[in-house]
């Protein structure tokens, strides 16, 4: 049963568009829900390598630094925030389930969890595109880059990097960037973007304790102590905890207060500041 779902989740990996996953998403929940969860351990699965991995025809990949910049003043502002963070649901679907069909001989439960964020991530990912309509646009009238998804490549080989630098990291930002985005939509009119983010968030919060949980399942599995660990792979792959921080809700996804108030003024991390997953 576990290998079943982590071929179903590269099935729905080659898939190009978000939308198109969503039959065998459905049928990798039904299955980590039902009663009999898991009927069988894991068995072996051809895995996709991670540079085969579909990704949307409609989006056009730009370097950062060449993205436009709009200000929030503007619907054309407004409609880019959108945009990009409809991009980030998108690539957070494939990196969930890539987390499933990757990643062999972990508990049952891991694969539960990654198979639901799967699932809430696509959730995500329509409510933004309907906003996105609603403004008279599509996901994939802009250009995007391609940053999230070069950590998933940079950590296809070990699930510890994986689980410490996509979750604690790249959605951590999500936590703390959100509440300002909230505001922001508030502030300009658009109410209805602005429930869309506080679902984000709620559900975010529970994404992130999920990495957090994992990591440090699989660093007890190689003796390894998770703050230091996380430090040192922050640092190794020259990514940036970027304050102020979300306390409460990182504090209620797993992080200890402590640890965030040392990072808030003393942590080293490296040269580029990675952007919010939500």
């Amino acid at each position: 049963m576990i290998a079943d779902v982590r071929i179903l989740a590269g099935e729905a990996l080659r898939l190009s568009e978000p939308e198109d996953k969503r039959d065998r998403i459905a049928t990798m929940v039904a299955a980590v829900e039902s009663e009999s969860w898991p009927m069988a351990a894991d068995g072996p699965v051809n895995i996709v390598p991670v540079v085969e991995v579909g990704r949307s025809a409609r989006i056009t990949y730009v370097a950062p630094r060449d993205l436009k910049r709009r200000t929030w003043g503007s619907p054309a502002g407004r409609f880019a925030t959108l945009h990009a963070l409809a991009h980030i649901e998108a690539n957070a679907v494939n990196l969930a389930l890539d987390a499933v069909h990757r990643f062999a001989a972990m508990p049952a439960d891991y694969y539960r969890d990654w198979v639901r964020i799967a699932s809430e991530e696509l959730s995500h990912f329509d409510l933004l595109e309907r906003r996105l309509a609603a403004s008279g646009g599509a996901y994939g009238d802009l250009g995007c880059h391609d940053g999230l998804w070069d950590i998933a490549v940079r950590t296809a080989d070990d699930v510890v990097a994986r689980m410490a630098l996509v979750p604690l990291v790249f959605e951590a930002r999500g936590l703390d960037v959100t509440p300002g985005l909230i505001e922001r939509f508030e502030r300009h009119g658009d109410a209805e973007s602005a429930d869309v983010l506080r679902i984000v968030l709620r559900d975010e919060v529970g994404h992130v304790a999920a990495g957090a949980r994992w990591f440090r399942v699989t660093c007890a599995s190689r003796a390894l102590d998770p703050v230091p660990e996380f430090e040192r792979l922050v640092e190794e792959h020259s990514l940036l905890l970027v304050p102020p921080f979300n306390v409460d809700a990182r504090v209620a996804a797993g992080f200890d207060a402590d640890d965030l108030a040392r990072w808030s003024t003393s942590f080293a991390g490296g040269r580029a500041a990675p952007g919010g997953s939500n």
